[in-house]
């Protein structure tokens, strides 16, 4: 498994990049894609640096455009772990599907981000230990916007969180699913981002254990399970 790994790496350390076809979506769909070009290797790093890889993850990407951040959380994550990249753009998906074809770990979804339960069901999966997105939830209306949140919030189990990076933060008075967030404005990018990290509390499970949240300096959210 190592060596097939170390070949996911290689391929992600040298991608194909789709300029051309992100900036002609940006024009047909300024509001669906959100940005002119993909997000710099600075925020990308930033917003990986949220998630503990520590153990195999379960993580859902909204919107993952070109696949930029896409790539470098399967870059990171280890063996066992499962990234499902939801992208409504028909192109954009076949090239996700093409980039990541080597990668059984990765699983592109042509459809929208509301599918979520649906597809963990298929693939036997109960939760995700994170949810990335960059699809600019502030153009969509409120009931799709809430039932998003709900759903996104019900996908995450107990200590795991829901990243995002916006243009504007005015998620955060929507997300009230959520008890902890985290934001910080990043310049590095063009334009510059919200990067808020949305946790969902730890959860009693039994007598036996809990599963408990843990914020590190950098904002990371590691999972930790205690007996």
């Amino acid at each position: 498994m190592r060596s097939s790994l170390d070949k996911v790496a290689a391929r992600v350390e040298h991608p194909t990049f789709m300029s051309v076809l992100f900036f002609k979506r940006f024009l047909q769909r300024p509001f669906q894609v959100a940005s002119i070009i993909p997000s710099s290797k600075a925020l990308v790093e930033r917003v990986s640096s949220k998630m503990d890889f520590s153990e195999p993850r379960v993580i859902a990407e909204y919107g993952p455009g070109e696949g930029v951040h896409s790539r470098e959380i399967a870059r990171r994550m280890g063996p066992g772990s499962t990234l499902l990249l939801f992208e409504l753009d028909p192109d954009l998906s076949r090239d996700l599907e093409r980039q990541f074809s080597f990668d059984p770990r990765v699983h592109v979804i042509n459809g929208d981000a509301a599918r979520l339960p649906e597809e963990l069901a298929r693939l036997g999966i109960d939760e995700c230990d994170y949810i990335v997105s960059g699809i600019p939830f502030s153009i969509l209306d409120l009931t799709k916007k809430r039932a998003l949140l709900q759903k996104t919030y019900d996908a995450i189990k107990a200590g795991g969180a829901f990243i995002i990076y916006q243009v504007t933060n005015e998620l955060r008075q929507h997300a009230t699913h959520f008890q902890h967030a985290d934001s910080e404005y990043f310049l590095q990018n063009i334009p510059p981002m919200f990067i808020t990290v949305f946790s969902k509390s730890e959860k009693v499970h039994g007598r036996n254990g809990h599963a408990r949240a843990v914020a590190s300096q950098n904002g990371r959210v590691a999972l930790h399970h205690t007996a």
